[in-house]
């Protein structure tokens, strides 16, 4: 078996591994490592990208305080897949069953004693790791019993400790899972699930429209928690149940618990928010503070948490030595599935900047990302990047900075880019294939191109003759397609295509 190291690599995907040990051993390991993964938050929803209606001080202030990139890239358009791809350093289209998981799926997520993840090569490296907030990459085999341990869990992929939901916030079971135990839960009250068919006597949106404090599309339409219906049916566990209003703060607490606990031993955060993403219920504390109705004040609601938590880093002493990472699962979306009114209350507001589309869409708002990397004193402060990256590359970034090895076929599509991520090279990857919420709708970001090679079988190993291909360096809102102008063009990013794809 061949192990990457950091002296080394046999494959192009790790190609950086090598710089970063010749160019970089004096970097020291960070004492901390923060993963703040914010949910359908847009390229364009933030200060420091550009918005102007939305108040986003700690975000932007991050930014003066290390490296803000405008080429960064969730793998998806979605959550699970994107999510999936920063655990595993994988293309979530090369495994079978990656989508929009339901809130009682199996794990998907190798668990560690079978394959090596983020978060079991992290805490190999020495550090205490936690996941704390929007899960949504399945649990346990597949028949869940919510009112015992559950197995496999986060633990099982490498978290030493989690708190989590275990998928979204408008998917049941509404209740906070600590090490695979759901919190607060009253035996006398069990819970029960179901994906497939309605409970009886569980009252339904679609049942009770009157009941709802906004309305919503079929979908959504099943169990009512907290004035609000929900994707599926969950029955029992009152004593168990959040409160909408307060997921920001009972997510924040904990990571902050987290921090304190562990402020003398190096460790690993994965904090990932359920804001913005719907149902938007934001405490009351920030109804009114943006310009953009309530998804707006989900924004500012986001970016304080991250201003209590990097106030936590400081309290605790560890703020220079933490190393800082923000981004988003994927692009924004202005309605889906609630009416809460954020489309008539965008007053102006791009959520996606100047790029086209977003959430669920192969246009490159759908994974062209906010990502911000802050490290006191080892990243570049105040600068901005434009180097193609991935989310998917923190796995070997993080690897090689903390001078960890891994086997083959590990990590398998993860780039070493951490002297990029510090802003230390202007160079990124030549290439990234970007999905859509099908599986099969694949584009591809080549240097400053955009390219889709069929309108119907991405994966086709023959050059369509509708492919499309976009300059984004002068057309970022893609609506002219230079295919038919540069055939050779077409044909040398095709076969790049094809190679990232693994089928030339």
């Amino acid at each position: 078996m061949f192990v990457r190291t950091l002296v080394g690599c046999a494959c192009a995907a790790c190609f950086a591994c090598t710089s970063l040990a010749a160019e970089d051993q004096n970097i020291p390991r960070p004492k901390a490592i923060i993963y703040f993964y914010a949910d359908d938050l847009g390229y364009g929803d933030t200060g420091c990208y550009g918005a102007t209606k939305i108040p986003t001080p700690h975000i932007d202030k991050l930014a003066e305080q290390g490296v803000r990139f405008t080429n960064a890239h969730s793998t998806t358009s979605v959550c699970t897949p994107s999510r999936y791809a920063v655990m595993t350093g994988e293309y979530p289209w090369r495994r079978k069953g990656v989508h929009i998981l339901p809130g009682d799926a199996p794990l998907i997520v190798p668990t560690a004693d079978r394959r090596m993840t983020l978060p079991s090569m992290l805490k190999k490296a020495g550090y205490k790791t936690c996941a704390v907030g929007k899960w949504h990459l399945g649990l346990g085999n597949g028949e869940i019993d919510w009112n015992k341990p559950i197995s496999p869990n986060p633990r099982d992929v490498g978290f030493d400790e989690s708190y989590i939901m275990a998928a979204t916030a408008d998917r049941v079971p509404c209740v906070y899972i600590r090490n695979g135990i759901v919190e607060n839960l009253d035996p006398d009250d069990p819970i029960e699930i179901s994906y497939k068919k309605k409970i009886p006597g569980v009252p339904t949106g679609r049942e009770h429209p009157e009941a709802l404090r906004y309305s919503c599309n079929n979908q959504h339409m099943d169990t009512i928690i907290n004035g609000i219906s929900r994707i599926g049916f969950m029955k029992g566990g009152k004593s168990a149940l959040w409160k909408d209003c307060d997921l920001a703060d009972d997510l924040t607490n904990e990571a902050i618990a987290f921090i304190e606990k562990n402020k003398e031993t190096p460790f690993f955060l994965y904090f990932a928010t359920n804001d913005i993403h719907t149902p938007r219920d934001p405490h009351g504390r920030f109804l009114g503070k943006s310009q953009c109705g309530i998804r707006g004040d989900a924004v500012v609601q986001l970016d304080d948490c991250l201003g209590r938590i990097v106030q936590a880093l400081e309290k605790a002493g560890i703020k220079n030595d933490t190393l800082i990472i923000f981004s988003s699962d994927n692009g924004p979306v202005v309605i889906d599935g609630y009416y809460d009114g954020a489309l008539k209350d965008l007053n102006g507001h791009r959520p996606s900047g100047p790029w086209k589309g977003g959430k669920y869409s192969l246009d490159e708002g759908g994974t062209r990302v906010p990502f911000i990397v802050s490290w006191p004193g080892h990243t570049a402060d105040g600068t901005t990047s434009d180097a193609l990256i991935s989310q998917m590359d923190l796995a070997a970034s993080l690897a090689a900075l903390t001078r960890q090895t891994y086997p083959d076929g590990v990590f398998p599509d993860s780039q070493n880019l951490m002297s990029t991520l510090l802003g230390q090279k202007k160079q990124g990857r030549k290439n990234l294939v970007e999905q859509a919420l099908s599986e099969t709708r694949l584009a591809m970001v080549s240097r400053d191109y955009k390219y889709i090679p069929s309108s119907s079988d991405n994966r086709a190993k023959k050059k369509s003759s509708d492919a499309i291909l976009y300059n984004l360096k002068n057309d970022p809102g893609e609506t002219d397609n230079i295919a038919k102008k540069y055939p050779e063009l077409v044909q040398k990013i095709h076969e790049e295509f094809l190679h990232e794809l693994g089928t030339k």
